[in-house]
């Protein structure tokens, strides 16, 4: 049997709908519901939410960046490494002539050392607290009164 026509290209169409004919899902959550934010994302805002708070009462802060960073830098001296010491929870990093102070949360000690996310928003805050307290040079209950309350 000769067919005058030719089978159409094999090209893959976009595939409108399942095979059920209920078409495509959507996502499980919209982008504005927490739901959709990543851990990374909403460990940054109890940073944010933390700096904000000391702002109010310490303007200068503007001047400070705040980073969040995943874990520390592992920086042996000799062959000892960290020894007896802990894992930091945060650091600072000092000005230089065109770059500020720089405020440094890990967010993988601080999330491991805590179950909730209220733990985590206090011991957030904590270490912030701690930061910028050596970074102005002044003591924790100076730059926060609540510091250290539970």
């Amino acid at each position: 049997m000769d067919n005058p026509v030719p089978p159409p290209a094999a090209e893959p169409r976009p595939r409108r709908r399942d095979r059920h004919g209920r078409g495509m899902r959507g996502p499980v959550a919209p982008p504005q519901v927490p739901l959709s934010a990543s851990r990374a994302e909403v460990f940054a805002d109890l940073v944010q939410d933390s700096v904000e708070r000391l702002e109010r009462r310490w303007p200068q802060l503007s001047d400070i960046e705040f980073m969040v960073l995943e874990v520390p830098r592992f920086e042996p001296a000799g062959d000892e490494g960290w020894g007896d010491e802990t894992v930091p929870l945060g650091g600072i990093t000092p000005a230089h002539e065109d770059r500020p102070a720089r405020v440094i949360v890990y967010r993988r000690p601080v999330e491991i050392r805590t179950k909730s996310r209220d733990e985590r928003a206090a011991l957030v805050h904590e270490v912030v607290v701690e930061q910028v307290a050596e970074v102005l040079g002044l003591t924790p209950e100076t730059v926060d009164p609540r510091y250290g309350e539970d």
